[in-house]
C-alpha cells in the first residue's frame, strides 16, 4: 500500500489486543497506523497504553448522551476526523447502533473469545467450560448491528484442558487473539478480504488453525 491503513480502536478494558497491534506495527509485520483509540470508560488502561505511545485517545461517557444513537454519532465523527479507514473493536463492551455500523460496514472488525456462533456475549470462556465443549478459541469477524454476529473472517481453536478454569482458558485464548487480530488487519490492509453474504473470502494460504 502506498499509504498506511489508518486504524481506530475501540476498547473498554486493559488494551492487550491494542498492544498486540502496536507491537505488530513496530516489528513491521503490520503495515498500518493507529489513528485514534476511543473508550466508553475514562479509566480504561487501553487509553493509558495509547497515550504512552503518543496515540490520540479519548473517553466518552455514555451517560452524557441522550441515546445510544447520539453517543455513536460522536464516536463516528471522531473516527472520521482522524481519517480512520478500519475500525477495530478490541474488548469494546457496547453494542453498536446503525449510526456507527452503517458508515463503516465492511470496514469494522471485532475479536471475540469463542468460536462463533458458539458462546456469543459476555463470559464466553465460562460459557464454554459450563457447556463442556472440548475446543474453544477466538474469532475475528466483520461487525453488523447484532452482537457477535457478523461474517467470520478467521478463527483459531484452543483445546480445553481437564483442569482449565475460566482464567486459565482466557489466558490461553488471549495468546491466540494477539496473534490472529494483527494478522487479519494485515490481510485487510493488503486487500485480501471480500464478503459474499456471510462468507468472507481470503486469498492467502496462511495456516491459522488449531494451536495448543
Amino acid at each position: 500500500m502506498s499509504d498506511p491503513l489508518i486504524l481506530g480502536v475501540l476498547a473498554s478494558g486493559r488494551g492487550s489486543n491494542l498492544q498486540a497491534i502496536t507491537d505488530a506495527i513496530t516489528d513491521g509485520s503490520l503495515q498500518a497506523q493507529l489513528g485514534v483509540v476511543l473508550s466508553n470508560k475514562q479509566e480504561a488502561p487501553a487509553l493509558a497504553r495509547a497515550k504512552a505511545q503518543g496515540i490520540p485517545a479519548y473517553a466518552f461517557d455514555p451517560k452524557d448522551y441522550p441515546s445510544r444513537e447520539a453517543y455513536d454519532t460522536v464516536l463516528l465523527e471522531t473516527l472520521q476526523a482522524h481519517q480512520v479507514k478500519l475500525v477495530v473493536l478490541a474488548g469494546y463492551m457496547r453494542l453498536l447502533t446503525p449510526e456507527l455500523v452503517g458508515p463503516y460496514r465492511g470496514r469494522m472488525i471485532n475479536i471475540h473469545p469463542s468460536l462463533l456462533p458458539a458462546f456469543a456475549g459476555l463470559h464466553a470462556q465460562r460459557q464454554a467450560l459450563e457447556y463442556g465443549v472440548k475446543l474453544s478459541g477466538c474469532t475475528v469477524h466483520f461487525v453488523d448491528e447484532k452482537m457477535d454476529h457478523g461474517p467470520v473472517i478467521a478463527q483459531a481453536a484452543v483445546p480445553i484442558q481437564a483442569d482449565d478454569t475460566e482464567f486459565s482458558l482466557a489466558e490461553r485464548i488471549l495468546i491466540e487473539e494477539h496473534r490472529l487480530l494483527p494478522q487479519v488487519i494485515q490481510w485487510f490492509a493488503e486487500g485480501r478480504l471480500s464478503i459474499d453474504g456471510r462468507v468472507v473470502r481470503n486469498n492467502t494460504d496462511l495456516d491459522i488453525g488449531v494451536k495448543k
